[in-house]
């Protein structure tokens, strides 16, 4: 048995997990859907003052509720910079770290230092009458989504040496998604050591475009 958290991205929530945590339950492993402050389940609980460090704690709390030791750690789109901030919490405890179309920040780095203008354009003006909570960008729009706080996008990521210390690390990156802000993050992963790599033939959304494949890459850590 394996244990697993599976943290969700920007504007959205657990339910695009839904079908791949279904199949490792029914496989026999323990499953974290991480609940995020002000989002998805929760999204009743949003205010201005919600920060990336709002949604590290969220889900080293939950991680502690679950009674995990070791676990795979799994983050999608800006639920990037989310485990990567968990893993300077709990590094050693991490058996696998798998980013799946998402942000991959180093030290000292926000989400707005990975984005371009285009991007910075919509998080500011797209919260000029909701101070505080992005809409979603163009053509991600959704019933199902909502704003995303704004601080969250800004606060940046300080390593601490414990991220160090996760055992394995992987990238999936989603080649039919344009334009895309992580085809940079397909070059760090490609050339430094470290990484395992695998394509998506995926828009952003791999887990529902590419269900087995996802499925196939956690079971692959088991």
């Amino acid at each position: 048995m394996t244990d697993y958290v599976l943290v969700h991205g920007a504007w959205g929530g657990s339910f695009g997990y839904d079908r791949v945590a279904g199949e490792l339950r029914a496989a026999g492993h323990r499953v974290v859907l991480a609940q995020l402050t002000g989002l998805g389940t929760r999204k009743g609980e949003f205010h201005p003052g919600i920060t990336l460090t709002t949604h590290i704690d969220d889900v080293c709390n939950q991680i502690s509720s679950a009674g995990f030791d070791k676990f795979v750690l799994v983050g999608h789109s800006y639920g990037g910079m989310i485990v990567t901030g968990v893993a300077t919490r709990l590094g050693a405890r991490i058996t696998a770290l798998i980013y799946i179309d998402a942000f991959l920040p180093q030290d000292g780095q926000s989400l707005w230092d990975l984005t371009g203008d285009f991007e910075h354009h919509h998080y500011i003006d797209s919260q000029k009458f909701t101070p505080g909570g992005v809409a979603p960008l163009p053509g991600l729009e959704s019933p199902v989504l909502t704003r995303h706080p704004l601080l969250t996008l800004l606060e940046a990521v300080k390593f601490t040496g414990e991220e160090a210390k996760v055992g394995r690390r992987i990238y999936v990156f989603a080649n039919a998604w344009e334009p895309t802000p992580f085809r940079k993050f397909v070059k760090r992963v490609t050339t430094e050591q470290g990484w395992e790599y695998h394509e998506a033939k995926a828009s952003h959304n791999v887990m529902g475009d590419q269900p087995e494949q996802t499925l196939q890459i956690l079971l692959g850590c088991a």
